[in-house]
């Protein structure tokens, strides 16, 4: 009896492994698929919002870039097409009439929206005691207030995209000067490092008021990459900045275009109030 008991016990596990194996819901080789997906990129001519673009277009989007000037948004538009569907829509967003004209635009072009990347961002950086009140108004309104008004306003697009198992997404790009205060290059960025904190803290605020409409929000928090706004700071300080990376070095595109990319798809799609370094260590020393 304990001969048939035994053989009875591994027949069912053997079994039980059989019957699961073709079930199983993972498919590597769709997780990072954004075909059939739409997103807009603010700040999309340059930078970061030009990595990303890149690396979407990459990975099957059809891509909208968003920036303040014309020329070189059409411009970089039209190199970027020769990877993917890209698409310029020159907006300052900070202008509420700009940032309307903008929304208007893209309805006309597309019905809803899969994708939004908040990255159109400024710095300012100025002693404490001759810190100037329009640098810092400046500051909140392109990095905060822009981007409130503006998830707003396209939120009807994105929540026609978003459904329960494949939501629409909202990417803020914060900033590691957002969960850490800096203190290697002391540059005076007093309204940039306290928006960017305010930009993590309103993912948050977002994902929990959007997720019902199954939108998800959240932040992805750059170290150093290389961008019109970091390049005095590593022109002057490169070995600084890296020496003070546990990694010994600055970001690189594929880096922030694998993170762009992982929140948008498939793979991203239960990742919801997150605000996620990219830096290499950097604001955990």
């Amino acid at each position: 009896m304990r001969a048939a008991h035994w053989i009875r016990v591994d027949t069912t596990i053997h079994e039980a492994r059989d019957v699961s194996a073709p079930n199983t819901t993972i498919d590597i080789s769709t997780l990072f698929d954004l075909r059939g997906k739409t997103a807009l990129i603010t700040g999309g001519s340059r930078g970061i919002g030009k990595m990303i673009a890149e690396g979407y277009l990459q990975a099957g989007a059809t891509v909208f870039i968003s920036s303040r000037k014309a020329a070189v948004c059409e411009a970089v538009a039209a190199e970027l097409a020769s990877i993917g569907p890209c698409h310029s829509l020159p907006a300052d967003v900070a202008n509420p009439e700009d940032r309307a004209r903008l929304v208007a635009t893209l309805c006309e072009r597309t019905d809803r929206l899969h994708i939004l990347v908040n990255n159109a961002g400024a710095a300012w950086g100025a002693p404490y005691e001759t810190f100037p009140e329009d640098g810092f108004r400046k500051v909140l309104e392109l990095n905060l207030t822009a981007l409130f008004f503006l998830t707003r306003d396209l939120t009807p697009l994105l929540s026609a995209a978003g459904t329960p198992d494949d939501p629409a997404r909202i990417i803020n790009i914060g900033s590691m000067d957002g969960l850490k205060i800096p203190t290697v290059l002391q540059t005076g960025t007093f309204s940039y490092s306290a928006s960017k904190a305010a930009v993590h803290h309103m993912t948050k605020a977002l994902a929990l008021e959007l997720a019902p409409r199954h939108i998800t929000a959240n932040a992805v928090a750059p170290g150093f990459f290389e961008s019109k706004m970091t390049e005095g700071s590593l022109d002057r300080f490169r070995e600084d900045i890296e020496g003070n990376c546990p990694l010994g070095r600055i970001g690189r595109p594929e880096e922030m275009a694998g993170i762009a990319i992982y929140l948008a798809s498939r793979a991203g799609a239960y990742t919801n109030g997150a605000v996620i370094p990219v830096d290499g260590g950097t604001s955990v020393t």
